[in-house]
């Protein structure tokens, strides 16, 4: 067993059922989404959701952010309920769907269940090697702070080290990040955040600016990187540079922040403090890769699994991208069995 105690890291984010099926290009256009991009939608995509059940083969995969990260790190870590995840989700099948594959997964799922509005869901539209997700939040939307404060969360946040938000969840709950972050800087614990799409630096900047100051460890991609240099006014696309500038940010406790930005097959820029790492990625081979669906919440379960551990950088970054590379083999973020990390 995992010398790890039990509940170490806190994820927090929308629990979303996954609809995945391909698509031509054409379609992305009819519904105004881009290739490789993550949106909230509007009243227009509802027709969508129906579109697609009707008219494609659609599969039922167990999505939303953090909580793939969480599953892809229990599958590394083998050893159950060594996470934890927080998010609102509805009274009904998509939602004991979602609980009980986070469960089997190893996952100690804390949902705050809405009687009233149903779990959320996301197309997961794959075109090549493209991704494009386009979500309907609906009971994820609803989660309140409160749920925090109930007797046995307060207890399992006492228990953690680490906690993980995703960028996704500052449209929903910003006060529950706060309420968490603010933990975590109080009791000398790790909160990291993933900037996880451009449309949260573009459209919640603010928000987003309060959190930052609490961020030990920043995640995104070269997209979200350039989205968030902008929201700044840095003039810059650099990567390695915007990541340099995120690691110097005010900060409220005296750990230098470590700012991990992925690239798809080109290198995961690492900084910490001022010290700028390149650590190359292996490209898969064309006909290996099946969908980069959940590649970027694999990475970070994959890096947080040994991160939690007390591993270093390196440790950290090659597991991120063996998860990633084995996610990317399959459909959606789905694990093999086994895990050949160990």
């Amino acid at each position: 067993m995992s010398p790890l105690p039990e509940n170490t890291l806190i994820g927090m984010c929308n629990p979303l059922l996954d609809i995945q099926t391909t698509v031509e290009k054409a379609f992305l256009d009819k519904w105004g989404l881009k290739e490789n991009d993550a949106i909230l939608c509007d009243d227009k995509h509802n027709d969508m959701f129906s579109e697609l059940t009707r008219d494609f083969k659609v599969e039922y995969i167990p999505g939303g952010a953090a909580q793939n990260s969480l599953r892809v790190a229990q599958w590394i870590l083998n050893a159950p309920n060594r996470t934890v995840f927080f998010g609102a989700v509805g009274k009904d099948t998509y939602g004991d769907m979602l609980a009980s594959k986070a469960k089997d997964a190893g996952v100690n799922v804390q949902y705050q269940v809405n009687d009233t509005v149903k779990t959320g869901t996301c197309a997961a539209l794959i075109n090549g090697t493209h991704r494009s997700l386009c979500a309907h939040l609906a009971a994820a939307n609803t989660f309140t702070h409160d749920h925090l404060q109930k007797e046995e969360n307060q207890k399992i946040i006492e228990q953690a080290k680490y906690f993980y938000v995703t960028g996704f969840f500052i449209t929903v709950c910003p006060p529950a990040i706060l309420q968490l972050a603010s933990h975590s800087a109080e009791f000398n614990k790790t909160f990291t955040l993933n900037l996880s799409a451009p449309f949260i630096s573009q459209f919640f900047f603010d928000k987003l600016s309060e959190i930052v100051p609490f961020v030990d460890v920043l995640f995104g991609n070269e997209d979200e990187a350039a989205a968030f240099a902008k929201a700044n006014g840095w003039e810059t696309t650099c990567v390695k540079e915007i990541a340099v500038k995120a690691a110097a940010l005010p900060k409220k406790t005296t750990k230098p922040r470590l700012v991990v930005f992925t690239q798809g097959p080109d290198p995961v820029i690492v900084v910490e403090g001022d010290k700028v790492t390149e650590y190359p990625v292996t490209r898969l081979p064309k006909e290996e890769i099946v969908d980069t669906n959940g590649a970027g919440d694999a990475f970070v379960g994959g890096f947080l699994s040994q991160f939690i551990q007390g591993k270093g950088v390196e440790a950290s970054v090659a597991c991120g991208s063996y998860a990633a590379q084995e996610i990317i083999k399959k459909h959606g973020c789905t694990v093999p069995t086994t895990c050949k990390y160990h």
